[in-house]
């Protein structure tokens, strides 16, 4: 039987995504499809972090006569109310999870300790980093960067509304060429919106491979678990 090539890994889950067609919100379907998703390859035994974004409720850069700082800090709200969403879709699966928050907030989540995550992942349970960093200006890539690095995590599974990385947006332009794999200099340097330029360089520095694919085929994060070549791998030369 052919087993998972990771052990360790940190899924990023854009807010978008939860959003399904609708485009704002949680669609239910959506996120009863992911945490589906998701149990697949909890039961391969793969100890699985995911960092959820917040687009889907609130992009604080998005808002320009509003203070950033302010801005970013709802943002990181909305990315709790995902955060407990997925948690809730995952628990009623029967896979035991537990929401970190960057910013404390007891009542609902754990604040998060680096050890504790840790040590959850290798008692099998499924840990969501909800807050981004817990700081305004940086980006929930960039949160899933930092704690890919920090629990020592093999890849970072960017699950996303399209399919892999383009040389254009393939919403507008139908001709744009898919990348099946790039480099972190050619991420950077293209401005290609893999990830944003500082989680990009956080992976750059710590050597963590990027996997970009589409969250919306079902069975698409099994399939990159076992190592089969969908969407776009980002990782040095």
């Amino acid at each position: 039987m052919q087993k998972p090539i990771y052990k360790r890994v940190v899924l990023k889950i854009s807010g978008e995504a939860l959003a399904g067609n609708k485009g704002f919100g949680i669609d239910q379907d959506t996120l009863n499809s992911i945490a589906d998703q998701i149990k697949e390859i909890h039961d391969l035994n793969v100890e699985i972090a995911i960092v959820v974004g917040g687009g889907n409720i609130w992009r604080g850069r998005d808002y320009k006569e509003m203070d950033r700082a302010t801005a970013d800090y709802m943002g990181m709200l909305a990315t709790v109310i995902n955060a407990l969403a997925l948690q809730d879709a995952l628990e009623n699966r029967e896979v035991q999870t537990r929401v970190q928050t960057a910013i404390e907030m007891r009542e609902i989540a754990e604040p998060y300790i680096r050890r504790k995550a840790i040590r959850h992942l290798e008692k099998g349970r499924v840990v969501i980093f909800a807050a981004g960093t817990g700081n305004p200006f940086f980006s929930t890539d960039t949160a899933a960067a930092l704690r890919a690095a920090e629990i020592d995590a093999e890849v970072i599974l960017l699950a996303k509304k399209v399919d892999g990385v383009y040389d254009s947006d393939p919403v507008i332009n139908p001709t744009a060429q898919k990348f099946t794999s790039l480099d972190y200099i050619d991420v950077l340097n293209k401005s290609l919106g893999v990830m944003d330029s500082t989680a990009t360089s956080l992976c750059m520095d710590n050597k963590i491979p990027i996997i970009v694919f589409g969250i919306n085929t079902p069975g698409n994060i099994k399939k990159v678990i076992m190592g089969e070549n969908i969407g776009t791998t980002v990782k040095g030369s």
